[in-house]
C-alpha cells in the first residue's frame, strides 16, 4: 500500500496513489498530513486550501473484478489483500489471532548505513499495527530498503520509510485499520485547532487515507504539525534520534527544478540494512 505525508507540489499524481504525509504548496502552509499511495507511502502537505492532497489508486480493470475477491484475514485487525497494489516483496498475509496482544512493548533495532534507530513498539498503542510491523520485520521486508522521503517544513519534520521500491508508492500487498492517536495535544502553529502535535521521537505509520495502512512509516525528529490521521505505533530512542539528526543535517536533495527542498529525498541516502526484533533478557 502506498502511504502519503503531504505531496510534493508541481509532481504529477503518480498512477498509484501514493502514501504520503501531505506536502506543503509552500513553506508558509501547514503540513497537514502525512500519506501513502494506494501502494505507497508517502507524507503529504496541504494544498493551498489546507487539506493534503492525497493521489488515487488507478481504477480496477475487467480483468481484475473478474477475479476472486482479496483475502481478508479471520481475526479482529481483518488484513485485506490489495490486488491492485501487488506487494512490492510478496509474502503472506500477516498472522491475525482472535486475541492481538494488546499489552506491553517490543523492541526492533533498524541498522541503517546512517547509524541505528532503536524502536520501541507499544502493543496497547496500536496492537494491529504491531503484530503487522513485527510480521514484517520477521519476514527481512525492510531489509536492504531505503528510506525514500525526508521533510523539512517547519510543520513537518519526519523521514518516511517501508517502501521497498524507493518510489513512495510500493506496500506489502495489503492494507488494515487505523487505530488512531485520541489524546495528542492541539498543534500551536495551527489556528484552526485541527492539527495536533506528532512530538520528536513518534514512530506512526504513513497511509494513504482511511485504513490503509501498509509497510510505510515515518520517524519524526521535530516536533510536527498534522491532522491526527496517521496511527502511533511506538517512539525512536535517543541512539535513534542522533541518528535522524545526523540525517536531517545533511537537508533534501536538490534537484534541477528546485535547488533548495524541503521535501524530497535525502541528500545522505539512507538504507535499511537489516530489521530485527530485539529480545531483552532481564
Amino acid at each position: 500500500m502506498s502511504s502519503e505525508l503531504p505531496p510534493r507540489p508541481g509532481v504529477a499524481a503518480p498512477r498509484r496513489p501514493v502514501r504520503a504525509l501531505t506536502r506543503l504548496a509552500g513553506v508558509t502552509v501547514l503540513a497537514g498530513a502525512l500519506v501513502v499511495g494506494a501502494s505507497a507511502a508517502a507524507v503529504a502537505a496541504p494544498g493551498p486550501s489546507g487539506d493534503a492532497v492525497t493521489a488515487s489508486a488507478a481504477p480496477p480493470t475487467a480483468a481484475d473484478t473478474a477475479t476472486r475477491p482479496p483475502r481478508t484475514t479471520h481475526g479482529p485487525c481483518a488484513y485485506t489483500e490489495t490486488p491492485d497494489e501487488p506487494a512490492a516483496r510478496p509474502g503472506p498475509l500477516p498472522p491475525d489471532p482472535r486475541r492481538t496482544p494488546a499489552r506491553g512493548t517490543v523492541r526492533v533495532t533498524v541498522a541503517t548505513n546512517q547509524g541505528p534507530i532503536g524502536l520501541t513498539l507499544d502493543r496497547a498503542a496500536a496492537p494491529c499495527t504491531v503484530q503487522s510491523f513485527l510480521h514484517l520485520v520477521g519476514k527481512r521486508f525492510y531489509d536492504r530498503t531505503p528510506c525514500h522521503r525526508l521533510t523539512a517544513y517547519p510543520t513537518l519534520s519526519v523521514l518516511q520509510c517501508g517502501d521497498p521500491s524507493g518510489t513512495g508508492e510500493g506496500g506489502p500487498g495489503y492494507r488494515y485499520r487505523d487505530e488512531l492517536p485520541t489524546d495528542l495535544p492541539p498543534a500551536p502553529t495551527d489556528p484552526t485547532g485541527e492539527r495536533r502535535v506528532y512530538a520528536r521521537g513518534v514512530l506512526a505509520m504513513a497511509n494513504a487515507g482511511p485504513d490503509t495502512n501498509g509497510s510505510q512509516f515515518f520517524l519524526v525528529y521535530a516536533n510536527s504539525a498534522l491532522r491526527p490521521n496517521y496511527t502511533i505505533f511506538g517512539e525512536v530512542d535517543a541512539a535513534g534520534l542522533a541518528t535522524l539528526d545526523r540525517i536531517a543535517a545533511g537537508g533534501v536533495a536538490p534537484t534541477a527544478e528546485d535547488p533548495a527542498p524541503v521535501d524530497g529525498a535525502p541528500a545522505l541516502p539512507v538504507t535499511i540494512r537489516k530489521a530485527v526484533r530485539t529480545h531483552h533478557h532481564h
